[in-house]
């Protein structure tokens, strides 16, 4: 039987890998970037925010900072131990609520709804991503703001084409032997947005997240150049093609009132 992928026992590696390097930059820096845009949609007044799936709490912790609560809830008990340790070296105890369960069980421990739910990098590592993102979609308040990111399962084709990598293609992007890190359920996006729209949200932003870095020739550019970069992601990761094959895309999507 398959289970939902928890990062205990690799929790520091994972921290390191997505956040202490160029990739992670880019990722941190536009998806920040979308968030203070939902911040300005939802009022700029202190929010109830929930964070599903949040790990460590790299965007709880920034959003607490700013004044909002926010409840964040994690599988791993390590990522959440990280957090826990942050939360209280950043003196935002009063800010952040954790809670260790999985996404599907927090109907049991959350009440109420939240002006702006994050889920963020989740959809990949889960058995029922449809289901799951469904049923997180209760938990917006009426005019409340989804940000889902996931991993894009054309940007894995399309980088895999690109390298030459066409025995991992021919295999259905499916590896002998998965490594740790590597996401095992990418999403196709057209699918993602259905579930979104089917589950009675309206999509407000789309945002390719890495749409250069990992095609870049020469992987050296990726540190060397990375300010150039940066400024070029930015700059092209809101428009299409170049959304559609972002490496992660960021979808933003509101209830109705």
């Amino acid at each position: 039987m398959k289970h939902d992928q928890s990062f205990d026992g690799r929790a520091d590696k994972f921290a390191r890998n997505i956040y202490d390097s160029s990739k992670g930059r880019i990722r941190t820096a536009v998806v920040w970037s979308d968030l203070e845009a939902c911040l300005a949609r939802l009022g700029h007044r202190p929010l109830r925010i929930l964070d599903a799936g949040g790990g460590f709490g790299f965007f709880a912790r920034r959003l607490a900072a700013l004044g909002h609560q926010v409840t964040l809830c994690d599988l791993s008990a390590e990522m959440l131990a990280m957090a826990r340790s942050a939360v209280e070296e950043e003196g935002l105890g009063d800010r952040v609520r954790l809670i260790h369960c999985p996404i599907q069980d927090l109907k049991l421990h959350v009440q109420g709804t939240f002006d702006l739910v994050l889920c963020h990098a989740v959809l990949e590592w889960l058995v029922e991503p449809r289901q799951t993102l469904l049923g997180l979609f209760p938990f917006l308040a009426p005019g409340g703001i989804l940000s889902l990111l996931f991993y894009n399962r054309h940007g894995l084709l399309f980088q895999s084409l690109v390298v030459g990598n066409f025995d991992y293609v021919r295999a259905g992007l499916r590896k002998k032997r998965q490594t740790a890190l590597t996401p095992t359920n990418p999403q196709l996006p057209e699918q993602v947005y259905d579930w979104v729209g089917r589950g009675g949200l309206r999509i407000i932003g789309k945002t390719g997240v890495r749409v250069i870095h990992d095609y870049m020739r020469h992987k050296e550019d990726q540190s060397g150049k990375f300010d150039d970069l940066l400024a070029m992601e930015q700059h092209y990761c809101r428009q299409e093609p170049f959304v559609s094959l972002g490496r992660y895309i960021h979808v933003m999507a509101q209830k109705p009132l």
